[in-house]
């Protein structure tokens, strides 16, 4: 639940993921959940503090990228720069990485040195000619550094490089729309009006016995009447004349025998010719 609620209320995902911590509060799925609803809800602190619980339970740094952002959230850039320059940091995947570049950037911001910042991001995967999931959002983050520092030409290169990047990839706003069923499974269908054989052929599925004498009388009136119409209506001349007698009258023997032999490529011996011809 707190996961399909965290894009349209988070808020509310993160009081539902906090009521599944109170009963399994020492399973790290559920704290690592906590932290993410606390961190999109903007509760830094509590969102901090989860991310460090699953981290001691799991063992892994996986979110250290939203460790360190949370730090900056809290206004203490310095400790965002500590994290993102850790010995942890080295076991980063490659998105993770990425992640955490962006994230000393804009520590560094904080922090007054635009220059800083712009360095931060020039890392082996800003390549405009390559895109991945997290190309978009590295290639915005490496425009805005680059606007700090008065390169506007440069800025708009890379924020048109992003849209590339995005339809490339199928997604912002060249992303599929979601299609959701709004109906479920355990709603009860509508009545329907006039249409009382369909209702006593179902009471008559479920066993009643009162339902199965109307059911079979339906189903026995459509037999008789279709079938005394089209006998009235036919010819006797139509009936008498079989639809295929014409084509085989037409068709000479000489001209059967000839395409078979073509088609298969077998040379019949000349006895066999002969048999052939006196049959015919």
């Amino acid at each position: 639940m707190a996961a399909r609620l965290m894009d349209a209320d988070s808020e509310l995902a993160f009081q539902h993921a906090l009521a599944a911590s109170r009963r399994a509060g020492r399973m790290a799925p559920v704290r690592e959940a906590v932290g993410l609803t606390a961190y999109a809800a903007g509760h830094y602190g509590e969102a901090l503090r989860e991310f460090r619980t699953f981290r001691r339970i799991s063992g892994s740094n996986e979110h250290l990228p939203l460790m360190a952002d949370c730090e900056r959230g809290l206004g203490r850039p310095e400790r965002a720069l500590e994290l993102a320059r850790s010995e942890d940091a080295q076991s980063l995947d490659t998105p993770g990485k990425v992640e955490l570049a962006m994230v000393e950037s804009g520590a560094l911001t904080d922090l007054g040195d635009p220059e800083a910042a712009l360095a931060a991001l020039e890392i082996p995967q800003l390549d405009k000619n390559r895109a991945f999931s997290f190309s978009p959002r590295l290639f915005r983050a490496y425009a805005d550094a680059l606007e700090a520092v008065g390169r506007s030409d440069d800025a708009a290169t890379w924020r048109r490089q992003a849209l590339v990047a995005e339809s490339a990839l199928g997604v912002g706003d060249f992303a599929e729309p979601d299609i959701i069923d709004l109906v479920g499974d355990e709603e009860p269908r509508p009545e329907r009006p006039g249409r009382p054989q369909e209702e006593q052929e179902e009471q008559a599925a479920e066993g009643g016995p009162a339902a199965a004498e109307p059911a079979a009388e339906a189903v026995a009136e459509p037999v008789v009447e279709p079938a005394a119409e089209p006998e009235a209506e036919v010819a006797p001349e139509q009936a008498s004349e079989p639809p295929a007698a014409e084509p085989e009258a037409e068709v000479a023997p000489e001209q059967v025998s000839e395409p078979a032999a073509a088609e298969v490529a077998v040379t019949a011996p000349d006895e066999d010719k002969q048999a052939a011809a006196d049959n015919d």
